[in-house]
C-alpha cells in the first residue's frame, strides 16, 4: 500500500514538472514567434511619419535578424546634412544591451508590453536619454516607434512609421 501511494506521489510529481517544462517551452516559443513579426527588414515612409521639432532623417533602414543569441537590430539612418549613421545592438528583453554607432546613448533596455508592442529606455552614461515604444501591426507589414525626449525644456515627439521591405 506504501509502495504504491509512492508510486501515484512520483506519478502526479512527474506529470507536473512535464506540464510546467512544457509551458516553459511553449512561453519561450511564443516570445521567439512575436519577435518573428519584427524580423525582416524596415524601410521609413517619411510621408506617413512626424519630426517635431524636426527635422526628419532622408532615410532610414531598420533590420532586425535572429541570431544565436537571440535578436540584433541595426538601424542604417541618413542625416538631413548628408551624415549616415549606423546603430547596432541587441533586441531582447528584460536586460540593458549596449549600443554601438551613436553619441547619444549607449545602452537600450526593452521590456515587451504585449505580443506585438515593446517598450524601451535609451540611456547614455547611466541617464535616461529618452523612450521608445515600438508596434508592429496585426498584418505584419507596418512598424511605428514613437520615440520622446526632453532635454532642457526642449520636448522631442517623432512618431516614425516603416514598411516592411
Amino acid at each position: 500500500m506504501r509502495g504504491s501511494r509512492l508510486f501515484v506521489q512520483f506519478l502526479l510529481l512527474a506529470a507536473t514538472a512535464s506540464f510546467f517544462s512544457q509551458q516553459g517551452r511553449l512561453g519561450a516559443q511564443a516570445a521567439a514567434t512575436e519577435q518573428d513579426a519584427l524580423l525582416g527588414s524596415w524601410q521609413l515612409d517619411l510621408a506617413k511619419s512626424r519630426y517635431v521639432p524636426g527635422p526628419p532623417p532622408r532615410s532610414e533602414t531598420r533590420t532586425y535578424v535572429r541570431d544565436k543569441d537571440g535578436v540584433q537590430g541595426t538601424i542604417r539612418r541618413q542625416r538631413d546634412d548628408g551624415r549616415e549613421e549606423v546603430i547596432e545592438y541587441r533586441a531582447d528583453f528584460d536586460r540593458e544591451f549596449p549600443v554601438m554607432g551613436t553619441e547619444a546613448y549607449d545602452t537600450i533596455r526593452l521590456k515587451r508590453i504585449d505580443a506585438r508592442t515593446a517598450e524601451a529606455v535609451l540611456s547614455h552614461a547611466g541617464r535616461v536619454f529618452g523612450t521608445a515604444r515600438r508596434v508592429v501591426s496585426d498584418d505584419g507589414r507596418t512598424l511605428t516607434i514613437t520615440f520622446r525626449q526632453e532635454d532642457r525644456g526642449l520636448l522631442e515627439n517623432n512618431i516614425a512609421v516603416y514598411r516592411k521591405k
